[in-house]
């Protein structure tokens, strides 16, 4: 089954003309498909709208967030909810093409896990949206190893043995590509239509930008040190320390040499201050090594995943001591 999954926020003119579509571009497929819209609080008449659809389609099935939550929260509940072992997110405002998907679910029979769409000639504001998404998408896939031309596209089809191990959380739904990656994903992208928004206006602004950094920051972080945390937090430690002698080594010199009183100079506070920070920021990774080992251990958690296996029954765990 294919599940269709649609953040809805404000797009009562939109939703009526997107259903049909998405339907128009599944039912040729022969395969069964549901389409799951998430109504993320709207205060317009999206509720009335879906549930007017969906008593006309029974493959449309709505669910209604008690309050807005945020795109990502509204994807995840998509996805929480959706039967299908193939699942394909859409933006509800027009400007993905759903005559897009069946090519996406193409690329994913050639034997990947994800596909992501690339909106190779965007239809927004040249500078506001588009220049700084080239930016930001060259960021993200030079930190994240996963190199994409369109991270915040959000038509992308995925296998749910990928999906179903990524949990969400602030506006990291853009992401989901880097998480599928850990998992040994196999990753492809394709071109897919963009159009120009027909109602509403958009509900991006600036400050998302920076949301988007802090993310990767959190999404690089558990990609790179979530197993290990002492290694940066402990380098980040024996870096101060390195500074703290270093300090010390010249205001010996300035005594010695110079004849210049360690008073006189806040030098001998700077050694004080970086030595506390680097023994504090190691006690930090020790510290941080406890919890990411109750975190693996008290869940029966691995450091490793395992795509399948051949004449291999199921693992046991190791009992001896």
């Amino acid at each position: 089954m294919i599940s269709t999954i649609i953040p809805v926020f404000n797009e009562e003119g939109s939703v009526p003309l997107l259903i049909p579509k998405i339907v128009a571009a599944l039912e040729p497929l022969g395969c069964p498909f549901e389409i799951i819209t998430v109504n993320d609080g709207s205060t317009d008449r999206s509720a009335d709208v879906l549930a007017e659809l969906a008593a006309r389609e029974p493959r449309l099935k709505v669910i209604n967030l008690a309050r807005n939550y945020g795109q990502t929260a509204a994807m995840m509940a998509g996805f929480d909810h959706s039967q299908g072992s193939i699942i394909v997110p859409i933006d509800a405002d027009l400007q993905n093409d759903p005559a897009d998907i069946p090519r996406l679910l193409a690329k994913l029979d050639e034997g990947f896990d994800v596909v992501s769409g690339w909106r190779r000639f965007r239809q927004d504001d040249a500078i506001r949206r588009n220049l700084l998404s080239r930016w930001a998408n060259r960021l993200i896939s030079c930190l994240s190893g996963v190199r994409l031309h369109d991270y915040g596209c959000s038509l992308k089809a995925y296998r749910r043995s990928v999906i179903s191990r990524v949990k969400l959380y602030g506006e990291m739904h853009r992401f989901i590509p880097i998480y599928a990656a850990w998992y040994g994903a196999r990753i492809a992208e394709i071109e897919v239509a963009h159009h120009p928004r027909r109602f509403g206006k958009s509900n991006y602004g600036m400050i998302r930008i920076f949301k988007v950094v802090l993310d990767l920051t959190v999404v690089c972080f558990l990609d790179r040190w979530i197993g290990k945390p002492i290694y940066i937090f402990g380098g980040f430690g024996l870096l101060w320390i390195l500074v703290s002698f270093a300090t010390l080594l010249y205001v010996l010199y300035l005594k010695v040499f110079e004849g210049l009183s360690m008073i006189l100079t806040p030098l001998p506070l700077l050694v004080a201050m970086s030595f506390m920070m680097g023994v504090m920021s190691i006690l930090i990774g020790l510290l941080a090594e406890i919890v990411v080992r109750g975190y693996f251990e008290s869940q029966s958690k691995t450091t490793y995943y395992v795509r399948d296996t051949v004449n291999l029954g199921p693992a046991t765990p190791n009992l001896s001591a």
